[in-house]
C-alpha cells in the first residue's frame, strides 16, 4: 500500500491536523507515538514550519532521519527544523516526551518512513513497535550531546552555500552536539570551495571519499593534503584524472599524492576510473598502500604488462574478494599474465570483471584451471568487448560449473555469431544460442535457473565514422 494511500485513517488524520498549525501543535502534548511520523511528513511536504519547529522539541523517538526526506529539499523546511533544535538545545530542561539523541541528514531512513507511513503493512505492528519501545527505553538523557550524521557532497554553489551554513550552526553548537561525517563527494572545481568546507569537518571521522569530476593530476595533489588527514579513510573512489608522469609537474604531483596514501592505514577499497598517469606507473601507486585491499578497481584506462606483474606480486591483494579490469586492453598482453594474477586471489575473490578487456581465447585457456580453483567466486563477467569462441566458451561454462558460490556469469556472444567484417548473424546466433542451451541442460541447468539472452550494445570510436556492435548478453543464474 503506498504511503500516501487515501484510505489509510492514520494519513487522513495526519493531513488534516497539519492544516489547522495551531491545533496541530497544542496537540503534541497529547499525541499518540504513531502519529508523529506521518504528522512530520506531512508537515515537511507542506512546507509548515512552525509545526516542524515544535514537532523537533517533542520528538518521541531517539532518532529523527531527516535525510530520508531530502530528496528535493526545501531550505526553509530544513530551517525549521534547525530553529527548533536551537530551542532545544538552549533549554537546560528538555520536553518530558522529546527523546531525540540522533539527527540523520544522510540519504538514510526511509525504512523509518515507510514504516509508520504504511508501506510496510505486510509486517506485524508489534515487530515494527519493538525497536521504538526498545529505543525510547535507553534514552533517560535526550541531547547529550546531540550527533548529527552528514554526508558531504561538495558541488553547486547552491549545496556549498547550504553546506557552509550548516557547518556553521553545527559549530555554533558545538558544545552540545557531535558531528560525524563518513562520506565525501567533491564535484567542485573550487580549491577554495573544497578547503572551505572541509576545515569545519573532523576529517578523522571521514571513512569514504569520492573524487567525482575531471580533474588533472596537479589538483588532486592539492587536496592530497587534506586526504592525509584522512587517517580512516577505507574507500577512495577517484574519477577520471589526467596527466603525464613524464612531464616534471604531473611526476611530482604524483609524488605528492602517493605519499599521502601511506598515512590510510585503514584502506581496503580503491577505485580509479580512467587514470591516465597509471600507465607504467601502477607499482608507484601500490607500494604506497600499507592495508590489505578487499576490492581494486582500475577501469578504463592503459596499463603495460609490467603493471600487471606488479598487481599480480602486491602483497595488499592476497585477500582480495572484488577485482575490476573493466576497459583495460589485455589484447597484446602474454596469457599468462592473468593467470598469476588470479592465482594470487584465488582463494578469497568474489567478483571478477574483465569486461571491455580484448580477451581472446588464449587468455581464456591459460585462465581455465586458476578460475576453477576460485571456490568463493560469486560473479563472474567477460561481457562486452571480448572475442570468445565457441569452443572456448563451452570449455569456460564447463569449468564454472564447478564453483557452487558462482550465481552471476555474464559472457559474449560467440566469435563464430560475426563475419569477417565485424557484422552479426541473426540466424547463426540463434544457432549458437540453441547450442548453448543444450550444452548448459546437459551441465544440469535445470528447474529453478533463470537464463536470459539480449543484445548489448557499445559504441567503439573509429577513424571515420562511429562503429556500433552488437553482442549477445549470455546470462547464468544458478539455483541454490
Amino acid at each position: 500500500m503506498s504511503a500516501y494511500d487515501p484510505h489509510r485513517l492514520v494519513n487522513l488524520a495526519a493531513m488534516s491536523l497539519v492544516r489547522d498549525e495551531a491545533l496541530a501543535i497544542s496537540s503534541l502534548e497529547y499525541l499518540p507515538m504513531e502519529l508523529y511520523p506521518p504528522l512530520f511528513m506531512a508537515a515537511f511536504s507542506g512546507r509548515h514550519s512552525e509545526t516542524l519547529k515544535a514537532m523537533v522539541q517533542a520528538w518521541p523517538f531517539a532518532h529523527l532521519p531527516l535525510g530520508g526526506l531530502m530528496q528535493k529539499p526545501h531550505q526553509g523546511t530544513i530551517q525549521a527544523v534547525l530553529d527548533g533544535l536551537d530551542v532545544l538545545l538552549a533549554q537546560k530542561v528538555h520536553p518530558r516526551r522529546c527523546k531525540l539523541r540522533v539527527l540523520d541528514l544522510r540519504n538514510t531512513g526511509q525504512d523509518f518512513w515507510n514504516m509508520w507511513s504504511g508501506d510496510m503493512d505486510h509486517v506485524p505492528s508489534s515487530s515494527l513497535m519493538a525497536p521504538v519501545a526498545e529505543d525510547m527505553s535507553r534514552t533517560k538523557h535526550p541531547l547529550t550531546p546531540l550527533v548529527v550524521y552528514i554526508e558531504l557532497c561538495i558541488k553547486t554553489k547552491t549545496s556549498i552555500k547550504f553546506l557552509t551554513y550548516l557547518l556553521r550552526w553545527v559549530e555554533q553548537w558545538k558544545g552540545s552536539m557531535h558531528l560525524c561525517c563518513k562520506k565525501i563527494k567533491i564535484i567542485s572545481r573550487s580549491k577554495e570551495n573544497i578547503k572551505k568546507i572541509l576545515s569545519m569537518v573532523k576529517l578523522n571521522c571521514v571513512q569514504e571519499v569520492e573524487l567525482s569530476l575531471t580533474q588533472k593530476l596537479s589538483t588532486l595533489a592539492k587536496f592530497a593534503s587534506l586526504l592525509g588527514k584522512m587517517r580512516n579513510v577505507q574507500r577512495l573512489l577517484l574519477s577520471p584524472i589526467h596527466g603525464s608522469v613524464a612531464e616534471e609537474q604531473d611526476h611530482q604531483a604524483l609524488v605528492q599524492f602517493t605519499s599521502q596514501i601511506l598515512r590510510l592505514q585503514n584502506l581496503w577499497d580503491l577505485r580509479m576510473e580512467g587514470p591516465s598517469f597509471l600507465e607504467g606507473r601502477l607499482n608507484q601507486m601500490l607500494r604506497c598502500l600499507k592495508t590489505s585491499l578487499y576490492n581494486i578497481s582500475i577501469t578504463n584506462c592503459l596499463l603495460t604488462e609490467s603493471d600487471l606483474t606488479h598487481l599480480s606480486q602486491c602483497w595488499n591483494i592476497c585477500q582480495l574478494k572484488g577485482l575490476n579490469l573493466n576497459g583495460v586492453t589485455l589484447t597484446n598482453f602474454h596469457p599468462e599474465l592473468l593467470q598469476v594474477l588470479l592465482e594470487k586471489v584465488a582463494g578469497t575473490l568474489e567478483e571478477l570483471d574483465l569486461n571491455l578487456c580484448g580477451i581472446m581465447d588464449s587468455h581464456l585457456m591459460a585462465i581455465l584451471p586458476v578460475l576453477s580453483s576460485c571456490s568463493q567466486l560469486r560473479v563472474l563477467s567477460f561481457l562486452c568487448g571480448n572475442l570468445i569462441s565457441m569452443t572456448v566458451l563451452k570449455s569456460l561454462l564447463r569449468h564454472t560449473d564447478r564453483l557452487s558460490a558462482l550465481s552471476l556469469e555474464l559472457y559474449p556472444a560467440p566469435r563464430e555469431s560475426y563475419s569477417s567484417l565485424g557484422i552479426l548473424h541473426q540466424e547463426r546466433l540463434a544457432q549458437l544460442k540453441a547450442e548453448l542451451w543444450e550444452f548448459l541442460t546437459d551441465l544440469g541447468y535445470g528447474r529453478g535457473v533463470g537464463r536470459c539472452t539480449s543484445l548489448c550494445r557499445y559504441i567503439r570510436n573509429t577513424p571515420s565514422d562511429i562503429e556500433v556492435l552488437a553482442e549477445l548478453q549470455l546470462r547464468v543464474g544458478r539455483s541454490t
